[in-house]
């Protein structure tokens, strides 16, 4: 678990707790030490991926738990990527507006220090 953790950048607490609440279930040796495997690395990234575009932990399960229900859910899957793909564009598209409003007001100061200072 701890050569996992560091392979992850996540702690094993935190890999605990995924285990707990069922978003992994890592494989077991025959001294019941968990075993993970190159596709529990990249599950994990995915888990990482999910969290850091801001889907909430209970649809990460969901997803999760329907992953573990294989092929029969590709499509129900598909569906909440895409639901998510689109929320993310929506907060993109609001950040790029706040971006430009931003940009704008530093525009102005700029434009007002270099007024106030050629009067200076």
């Amino acid at each position: 678990m701890g050569e996992f953790s560091r392979l992850t950048d996540l702690g094993i607490h935190t890999l605990r707790y995924y285990e707990h609440e069922g978003l992994i279930t890592p494989g077991r040796n025959s001294s019941n030490r968990r075993c993970y495997s190159d596709k529990d690395l990249a599950w994990i990234e995915f888990i990482k991926r999910l969290k850091d575009t801001g889907m909430p932990i209970k649809e990460i399960q969901h997803y999760a738990k329907l992953r573990a229900e294989g092929d029969p859910t590709l499509r129900e899957r598909m569906e909440m990527l895409t639901a998510h793909r689109e929320a993310l564009n929506e907060q993109i598209r609001q950040l790029q507006e706040h971006m430009t409003k931003l940009d704008d007001k530093i525009d102005f100061y700029r434009q007002e220090i270099d007024r106030t200072s050629k009067n200076n």
